[in-house]
């Protein structure tokens, strides 16, 4: 079993930072890969990134590999999602997920935190 939590959620002008974090617990943390997914209201839930127990990162578009950085710590059992340049379509619920596979599908991820609202404002 795995338990997540998110944190670091906000309100932010447009253009602003924020640094998500999601603790686990479980001492198997780093052999999951970590993903991060988002979900605007009347969307579907949207893989944002994930990283590997190796630590090396893949993310959903260009767009977002060139603002959204994901890193991870081991030792602390947080994987970290740092957003720079945010626009207002990156409004959304954030949610870690946790899975012992590999996948840009919600379906694949077998632990979820409860999410952490980001709102971005003009």
């Amino acid at each position: 079993q795995v338990q997540l939590v998110e944190s670091g959620g906000g309100l932010v002008q447009a253009g602003a930072s924020l640094r998500l974090s999601c603790a686990a617990s479980g001492r198997t943390f780093s052999t999951y890969t970590m993903g991060w997914f988002r979900q605007a209201p009347g969307k579907e839930r949207e893989f944002v990134g994930a990283i590997r127990w190796t630590g090396v990162p893949t993310y959903n578009t260009n767009s977002m590999k060139g603002r959204f950085t994901i890193s991870r710590d081991n030792a602390k059992n947080t994987v970290y999602l740092q957003m720079d340049s945010l626009k207002l379509e990156d409004t959304a619920v954030y949610y870690c997920g946790a899975t012992l596979g590999w996948g840009t599908e919600a379906l694949g991820y077998q632990y979820w935190g409860q999410g952490t609202q980001v709102t971005v404002s003009s």
